[in-house]
């Protein structure tokens, strides 16, 4: 399956209008690209509990896997709907996600509503992987 990065980017952009963020104030959208070809998009969701808050990659990663799909072949995560800032995926995002990855080439696209685009691999966010 191709990647079209807009669409997937949009994916994200579109998750983050549904964050719930209280107490940050600050969104984050992620879009997977299944090995099914199928997008999967899931916001942050916060709680008083800080720890308990869900990413919005594992988010993203918990409804592909709950639809059967176990490897995503691309990642896009847009942040900063009330800041312009950029987020990359947290190092427990990073641990989660390498047990769904399909290789370590796999595109991240991290973006922010002031237009910064950051593209790696998942390797490089994740080496050894």
């Amino acid at each position: 399956m191709k990647l079209n990065r807009e669409l997937l980017m949009e994916f994200a952009r579109q998750a983050a209008t549904h964050a719930y963020v209280p107490y940050s104030h600050f969104a984050v959208g992620a879009a997977l690209l299944g090995e099914d070809g199928q997008i999967y998009s899931g916001c942050n969701v916060e709680n008083e509990s800080y720890g308990s808050t869900l990413c919005a990659e594992r988010v993203a990663c918990v409804k592909m896997v709950s639809s059967g799909v176990r490897k995503f072949t691309a990642l896009a995560v847009y942040s900063g709907q009330d800041y312009d800032s950029m987020a990359l995926p947290c190092g427990a995002c990073r641990q989660f996600l390498s047990e769904f990855v399909s290789g370590g080439d796999v595109p991240v696209i991290c973006f922010a509503r002031d237009g910064t685009v950051l593209e790696r691999t998942f390797s490089q966010l994740f080496p050894g992987k």
